[in-house]
């Protein structure tokens, strides 16, 4: 009875359903970084259970892509960045330029028939406001494919261009000194040092490049915004939430010298750093003072930062937190009444090798064991990683044998728990 209900409910609510044929004023893209299906699957049995669902698999209508690119079977997010904003599938690494431009070629990537154009132009063009968000740098691969035309994604600053590319602007300066990114209305995520010259200092983030020419480009925006119309410079949560979006015609938001803290860690006082769903709903604020529509891309970046440390329940927590900020859109949406205008898009650009492992019983916790393994008797996660080799420390080498580490013995809910 329960799933004959279940089905003429679904089939009732499928037939009900009004097909929305017009023209679309607003656009929101939502990219959940390295947000592979499996990381779906556990991120939903890890916030709801098997049963339930996460706000975006409520949408009717869903499909699969190909992420393949022109040199490589397995993508980065710069390149499927660009395919996905641009429509042209590209080479390894490489951000807002096509084909002919393998990686680490500078001189390839400033020919002008090299350069695309992208989504954030044709709004542009089109009289729409445009903006991003993400949790990741503001420079980093999936968010520059909005804005940069480069041959490395890793050249986000000054600091890292090598010699043979001294001709090529660096990605941060191009965010703030080119089309499209000078006349982005909205601008929010991490990335201090890479935009101001001893800008994180302390503390500066290891992972990424700290600018040394002296430059700061947060004052540059400012100067540029102030004789353009309203602006506002933010730093927390506090400085967001006071911003009065119709009165707020630019908003650069810059949050931590790298990326952002992963949302588990995050310091969720007022001086603290805002959540996804909180810069989300005051970008969709500003921008929408537009009254040609606007243009928005919001990425969940730190979904794969999360995969590629090995820490499954880091990564659903980030994915979680996507689901959330999707739901606060559509909340946001109806008080506003723009909803029906409003073409929402939610999308990963990659996957990662999280696997689901086992039999484990209905209801059991997602990042826990599954069973014990018939081979050495040993228990196993659920979740795991296809990686492996000496810096796997699951495993260990005693006199040839190969020895894999019991995790019962272990806290595998840890947010820190490598898999």
């Amino acid at each position: 009875e329960y799933w004959l209900k279940t089905g003429r409910d679904e089939l009732a609510q499928s037939l009900e359903r009004v097909a929305n044929t017009g023209v679309a004023r607003n656009v929101i893209l939502f990219v959940g970084d390295g947000m592979g299906p499996n990381t779906v699957t556990a991120a939903r049995i890890y916030k709801i259970g098997e049963t339930g669902r996460l706000s975006f698999e409520k949408f009717p209508y869903m499909g699969l892509l190909k992420t393949y690119v022109v040199d490589k079977q397995v993508p980065d997010s710069a390149s499927t960045a660009t395919s996905m904003f641009c429509g042209v599938k590209n080479n390894y690494h490489t951000v807002g330029v096509d084909a002919s431009v393998r990686s680490g070629d500078c001189p390839a990537s400033l020919k002008t028939q090299a350069r695309l154009n992208c989504a954030a132009s044709w709004a542009q063009e089109a009289g729409k406001a445009t903006g991003f968000v993400t949790t990741t740098r503001v420079t980093h691969a999936t968010p520059s494919a909005l804005y940069a035309h480069s041959a490395f994604r890793k050249w986000e600053c000054d600091s890292v261009m090598p010699e043979n590319a001294t001709s090529c602007k660096d990605i941060a300066r191009q965010l703030i000194e080119d089309l499209p990114g000078r006349d982005f209305n909205v601008i929010m995520g991490g990335g201090m040092q890479t935009l101001r010259a001893n800008g994180s200092s302390p503390p500066v983030d290891s992972w990424t490049c700290t600018r040394n020419d002296g430059r700061d480009l947060i004052e540059a925006w400012k100067r540029d915004k102030s004789s353009k119309g309203s602006m506002k410079f933010v730093t927390n949560t506090r400085q967001l939430l006071e911003t009065d979006p119709n009165y707020t015609q630019y908003l650069l938001g810059i949050f931590a010298p790298g990326h952002l803290p992963f949302e588990y860690a995050r310091d969720k006082s007022p001086e603290g750093v805002p959540s996804l769903n909180q810069m989300t709903t005051t970008a969709i604020k500003v921008l929408n003072n537009n009254n040609n529509g606007f243009f928005l891309m919001v990425e969940g970046g730190m979904i794969d930062q999360a995969h590629h440390r090995g820490h499954a329940r880091t990564a659903l927590h980030e994915t979680v937190a996507l689901s959330d900020a999707i739901h606060g859109t559509m909340t946001l949406l109806d008080e506003l009444k723009i909803r029906d205008e409003t073409l929402v898009i939610v999308t990963s650009d990659h996957t990662h090798t999280l696997s689901i492992n086992g039999y484990p019983p209905r209801g059991a916790n997602i990042l826990g064991i599954a069973d014990k393994s018939r081979i050495d008797g040993i228990p196993y996660t659920t979740l795991t990683y296809a990686v492996s080799g000496p810096s796997n420390y699951h495993y260990s080498v005693v006199n040839g044998q190969v020895f894999r580490e019991d995790p019962s013995t272990v806290d595998t809910l840890d947010f820190d728990y490598n898999q």
